[in-house]
């Protein structure tokens, strides 16, 4: 009953999401091999539909691990919040019911504040960045290290896309921002940055989008173009203005102290397994942004840029909120990483 009643849920997110599937929208990711025999099994939960390229990162490790391992180590991939939302999936993450988790980079702080940098606005902004950042070693592990402390390993991660706004009217500046009303993440840096702006704006769970949009509660959303095509948000919002303030994304976070029990063998190969997918799969999200902008424009859906002053200004204002979360995520690992991705 407890299986049925999951897989209804998940149905229910989809259809409120507004992406369309079939009578089992996973049937196509099923595995062509029988994973009964395995001798380990890592339990991988998270929020996103594989229709996103950041969210297949989980069928593409499972598939390898499988196969490199002797199918000695089976990855049970659960997307569309099929193991409940994330809040709930990273208390049992802490736990150990579950062993891993693609999260959202809104929730990821509340594993470790050092985990928000990759929110704070126009500091990791385009796909470049994240990637240098990413190829940044050293970074890369001071990234993780406090979440590693608290006994959860930042593996890697995988993306959606770039933020900016979609809305049923045209922005093309700060004062016609201020005239909408957007839904944002339930994030506290993100909770700031909207405050800085002056821009009104609502906490909103996801599923609860697209009724507001279409009743107008809200007449914006602040969100990525791959994210508002696929799950049908540009049937309402017609407009998107690029902002390219940050990338979400899905971090790859695993329990250390399940990790910690595998044989040293398949620790080597789940690794390298999640590290040299993620890596694929962060190039596959810049081109599918690419694609799906194109397909929205080719429906009537019309892309603003801002002009140079109006983003000027958006930075400006931004600043202030970077510096009360770096003093969170640590002032200097902050000074390190801006000077790292400095053009």
């Amino acid at each position: 009953m407890r299986k049925i009643s999951l897989l209804l849920t998940a149905c229910a997110t989809l259809l409120l999401s507004g992406i369309s599937f079939a009578a089992d929208p996973l049937a196509a990711w099923q595995p062509n091999f029988d994973s009964s025999g395995a001798e380990y099994t890592y339990l991988l939960s998270t929020v996103g539909h594989p229709a996103i390229e950041g969210a297949t990162v989980g069928y593409r490790i499972r598939d390898r691990v499988w196969q490199e391992s002797n199918g000695r180590l089976y990855i049970d991939y659960r997307p569309i919040s099929q193991l409940g939302g994330e809040k709930d999936v990273l208390r049992k993450l802490q736990m150990g019911a579950v062993q891993g988790m693609l999260c959202s980079s809104v929730l990821a702080p509340n594993v470790s504040p050092r985990l928000g940098i990759v929110n704070l606005p126009f500091l990791i902004d385009s796909f470049a960045k994240l990637e240098k950042f990413r190829n940044n070693q050293e970074l890369f592990r001071e990234f993780g290290q406090d979440a590693s402390n608290k006994g959860i390993l930042v593996a890697d991660f995988t993306g959606y896309g770039s933020y900016g706004w979609a809305t049923n009217s045209p922005v093309k500046s700060l004062a016609e921002a201020k005239k909408q009303v957007f839904r944002i993440a339930q994030a506290p840096v993100n909770v700031d940055l909207y405050k800085a702006w002056g821009v009104q704006f609502t906490v909103m769970p996801w599923p609860d989008v697209p009724q507001a949009l279409q009743t107008g509660v809200i007449s914006g959303l602040d969100h990525t173009p791959i994210v508002c095509n696929i799950t049908k948000k540009f049937t309402v919002a017609k407009s998107f203005t690029n902002i390219d303030y940050a990338q979400g994304l899905y971090i790859h976070l695993i329990n250390k102290h399940w990790f910690d029990g595998l044989p040293e063998d398949l620790q080597q190969i789940l690794s390298k397994a999640i590290e040299e997918e993620s890596q694929k799969v962060r190039t596959l999200t810049e081109k599918q942004q690419m694609e799906q902008i194109a397909a929205a424009k080719a429906n009537g859906i019309v892309f603003h840029d801002l002009a140079p002053a109006e983003k000027a200004q958006l930075v400006k204002l931004a600043e202030p909120v970077v510096q009360k979360w770096g003093e969170k995520i640590g002032p200097a690992y902050l000074t390190k990483v801006r000077n790292a991705l400095q053009d």
